[in-house]
């Protein structure tokens, strides 16, 4: 597999960036648009929800604190939630390439790879413009985003890529996965701050996964304190294995998917 993705290396790359030039192939803004939708996202919760939560908001010393937590936490999410939309209709999306051309098909999870990476940079830069015009120039912790955005990349592609194998047996699942990530969505502290509420319900909310890692996003960006390393080992751990379990059903299904689709 991996000599197979050395191989195609030239075929992967050509293909993130004629899914970018296609994707805003008519639009008079471009890849602009690939920033505008999560920014706009983010303004529209921040100017109606900041009047609310900005008290709320203990250790950030600026007028704009609810926006400024509320793009780090976006950041983290955008990409964890657009990543696995896209996976799990990849196969079904891409059923006639993969009937009609003779290519290794880890490929195309690559591919979305290097899309979703491209966006997530492209949104990270209009962030830091964002933070500058409010104020706010995030310490040396932001050094930690790298790391984070790989760990969030290769979390979501696991379990994207291992539900978009499974989408192309059980359809119900590419309606299922919307509804679960809507709901994961306020289970997360995105729009709040989790010390907003009552401590017995804080420890449920800490179960989720992805508290660490938007956390943590939120801790280097705005509050300039390091990710919470003992959370994430966890989930690090856990990432490792589905990747594993991905890898595994997504070789054993390949022939089969193509039957199927």
């Amino acid at each position: 597999m991996l000599r197979a993705i050395i191989s195609y290396r030239f075929f992967i790359l050509s293909s993130v960036k004629n899914d970018l030039k296609i994707r805003f192939l008519r639009s008079k803004l471009g890849t602009l648009w690939m920033i505008i939708h999560p920014l706009m996202q983010v303004l529209i919760f921040a100017l109606i929800l900041s009047e609310v939560l900005s008290a709320k908001l203990p250790g950030i010393d600026n007028k704009y604190a609810y926006a400024l937590y509320l793009m780090a936490g976006t950041l983290g999410w955008s990409l964890f939630t657009e990543t696995i939309t896209k996976c799990v209709g990849l196969f079904i999306d891409n059923a006639n390439l993969m009937k009609k051309m003779a290519f290794p098909r880890i490929c195309l999870p690559l591919i979305t790879l290097g899309t979703m990476l491209v966006q997530n940079m492209l949104l990270l830069l209009a962030i830091f413009i964002v933070f500058a015009a409010l104020g706010h120039f995030p310490g040396v912790q932001i050094l930690w985003v790298p790391v984070l955005t790989l760990l969030t990349l290769f979390l979501s592609l696991s379990l994207g890529t291992l539900l978009g194998v499974l989408n192309v047996f059980v359809r119900d699942i590419g309606q299922v996965i919307p509804v679960v990530l809507q709901a994961l969505f306020w289970l997360t502290p995105i729009v709040y701050n989790l010390q907003i509420l009552p401590p017995a319900t804080q420890a449920w909310f800490r179960l989720n996964p992805l508290y660490p890692l938007i956390t943590s996003y939120q801790n280097v960006m705005v509050y300039n304190k390091p990710p919470l390393w003992g959370d994430l080992t966890g989930l690090i751990v856990g990432t490792l294995v589905l990747g594993v379990i991905a890898l595994v059903v997504f070789r054993r299904a390949s022939a089969e998917m193509v039957d199927v689709l």
